[in-house]
């Protein structure tokens, strides 16, 4: 029976559209704004997959959701420290195994890498226009063309800055709005804010101020009738509230080990890392992975939870049908669940959500892939000696191409597709779309995958005996030249932040303080490792617990003061890290409408001298000495 949409195709277009050029607007000023006065030039499947493994699994779901991907995150800190020790000047991890391993080693990871970018990218636009489409009922085509196309835009016009700063906004925007929202004045507060703050009116209005639910005691009662209606095969009991999940347990193997190839071979994640100081953003690393945990585990343990709840009361979009496995897969419990809880204002809440979180992963990922082509493709093999407007240009169509072409669309990985495939035929007697997408068949390939190099890397080394690799080669990859680029902004190279040459004494200090970094992100993996996979849940799954009334208020509780936690992290800590540089731009702005000339740039004296030969080849430190350049302050983020 096909059901009818909360909001209208007009809605839908006016969202992927309207507000799509607005934030490709605000982001090309933006950067313009960065350029002129601070020397610059130039993941929506979390939220909804989180939510269909509550409604799947109940409440061990978002917590091995969330556990599951957040060690990866910390993780990637102590790696981001590694590379920026062994490799300093790569743009992208690609360069840094071509280095160590050569030509094919280096071929054979590019299209590793973008594969993982292909499916990525694939998972958010089509997760995302389904959603649109559920909610709308734009086209689906529609939505897959029209979604990237503000995305690149600013993409194109503020590159990777462009990508932290949606990031940042389309974040931080969810935190001014803090309190329950009653359905009626919802699509009101639903132009205004963002993630956060609309997963914060969800909890609050699922755990508070609902008719329907309204506490976490109601969501408790509800989910224990809907264990009797439906128990869970393979939870204790057959209950929701239990952590003794055995598909629980087997999606958390999935999740975690899938993570680990989604991460690390992303080159999303290393254009981030080698954008900013790992020394720096070490406690941006620590404060957003624990931030992150927060997301999924709250929104699903709402949303999806909501959804179990209500799906036999009539303000459910599926009533009196339970929801159908393929719409679970497609992501569509969250905004069934948001429909059901503020019906028309819960629409269109989540269809700014998927939005935001479809365009900022979006942007990332468009980079990921046109650096790839730009450095290990077209710079590495066509054209070495590409300048810095040429690689740019590269850049640009590498990004529109991709976009356009996606919005249509080694032993190790061989091991991994014969178990997947064998298990998938062995247990259903086929191989489909249902028996190979099943949880055992991904857990088999997913766990071989990970552990078949432990057989294969010590078999080879002995074969092929150690190499004793001193990391020099990596050390040897060099920066882009941006000269050309300097020049035509009228800015020294050398006053671009990054693009000075450090004195041995700096680089021999920078060298310490990454190592000093390397021990405490090392340190934080693993006590948070073990806190979030080990200490936490294990215990709970192994005394098979199912939670009281009074437990699960809890829960819910530590997840909603959690996310307030990750608001600070994620919304206040940065404006204050950048309260200098964002106080000098908005002084410069207004001297330069006033008529009072573009001042100084921030933390820097333009007071050169005309003795280029030997300024030239002078290190930053030395020309402080000289008087050439002013102090840069260490605590500015220029």
């Amino acid at each position: 029976m096909a059901l009818s949409t909360p909001l209208n195709q007009s809605v839908g277009y006016g969202v992927v559209i309207g507000v799509g050029f607005l934030f490709a607007l605000g982001m090309v000023t933006t950067t313009y704004v960065l350029k002129r006065y601070q020397n610059e030039v130039q993941t929506s499947e979390i939220l909804l997959q989180s939510s269909g493994v509550a409604y799947r699994y109940g409440v061990s779901g978002p917590f091995w959701y969330a556990s599951g991907a957040t060690v990866q995150i910390l993780l990637f800190a102590t790696l981001a420290i590694e590379l920026k020790r062994k490799a300093p000047n790569a743009h992208t991890f690609l360069e840094v195994i071509r280095a160590r391993y050569g030509v094919y080693t280096h071929l054979v990871f590019t299209v590793f890498g973008l594969m993982t970018n292909v499916l990525v990218t694939a998972m958010l636009l089509t997760g995302g226009s389904a959603v649109v489409t559920s909610l709308t009922g734009m086209p689906t085509a529609a939505a897959c063309f029209l979604l990237p196309v503000g995305v690149v835009l600013y993409t194109l016009f503020g590159g990777i800055k462009a990508t932290f700063l949606t990031d940042y906004v389309h974040t931080v925007k969810s935190l001014f709005s803090l309190l329950p929202t009653p359905p009626h004045v919802c699509s009101l507060y639903a132009g205004e804010v963002m993630i956060l703050v609309i997963i914060f009116i969800f909890a609050f209005t699922a755990y508070a101020t609902n008719e329907n639910l309204g506490s976490p005691g109601k969501v408790f009662d509800l989910l224990v009738q809907a264990a009797k209606d439906h128990p869970v095969e393979g939870n204790a009991g057959g209950s929701y509230l239990t952590m003794r999940s055995k598909e629980g347990a087997v999606f958390f193997v999935i999740n975690i080990v899938g993570n680990f190839g989604t991460v690390f071979c992303d080159n999303g994640y290393y254009n981030k890392a080698i954008a900013a100081s790992p020394v720096h953003a070490l406690p941006g690393y620590i404060m957003g992975g624990l931030s992150w945990f927060a997301i999924p585990w709250l929104a699903a343990t709402t949303m999806g939870l909501s959804a179990l709840a209500l799906e036999s009361n009539k303000v459910f979009p599926t009533y009196p049908s339970r929801m159908a496995n393929a719409d679970v897969t497609a992501g569509l419990v969250l905004p069934n669940a948001a429909v059901a809880l503020l019906g028309k204002g819960g629409a269109a809440a989540t269809l700014l959500l998927i939005f935001m979180a479809v365009t900022s992963a979006s942007s990332a990922e468009y980079i990921a892939v046109s650096s790839i082509f730009t450095y290990d493709i077209y710079q590495t093999y066509f054209d070495p000696k590409a300048s810095g407007k040429r690689l740019i240009f590269m850049s640009h169509t590498c990004v529109i191409i991709y976009a356009t072409l996606l919005a249509g669309f080694s032993t190790g990985l061989i091991c991994s597709l014969i178990a997947w495939l064998v298990t998938s035929k062995k247990e259903f007697g086929d191989l489909s779309v249902d028996s190979t997408g099943s949880n055992n068949p991904m857990l088999a390939g997913n766990v071989v995958a990970l552990l078949s190099p432990m057989i294969f890397i010590p078999v080879l080394t002995y074969a092929f005996g150690p190499q004793n690799y001193d990391y020099k080669s990596m050390a040897l990859i060099r920066l882009g030249d941006d000269s050309d680029l300097a020049a035509s902004a009228h800015v020294d190279l050398e006053l671009i932040p990054g693009a000075a040459q450090a004195s041995d004494a700096e680089l021999l200090a920078e060298k310490d303080k990454l190592k000093r970094a390397f021990v405490i992100a090392s340190t934080m993996t693993v006590i948070m490792t073990l806190a979030l996979l080990v200490l936490w849940p294990m215990p709970m799954y192994g005394s098979a617990y199912v939670f009281s009334k009074k437990f699960f208020t809890g829960w819910v509780c530590v997840g909603i003061l959690w996310l307030f936690f990750s608001a600070f992290c994620v919304g206040l800590y940065p404006l204050w890290e950048g309260r200098h540089t964002m106080a000098h731009t908005f002084k410069s702005i207004v001297k330069d409408l006033s008529g009072r000339g573009k001042p100084p740039m921030h933390g820097r004296s333009m007071d050169v001298t005309d003795d280029t030969d030997s300024a030239g080849k002078m290190s930053v430190t030395e020309k402080k000495e000289k008087g050439l350049t002013a102090t840069v302050r260490d605590d500015v983020q220029t």
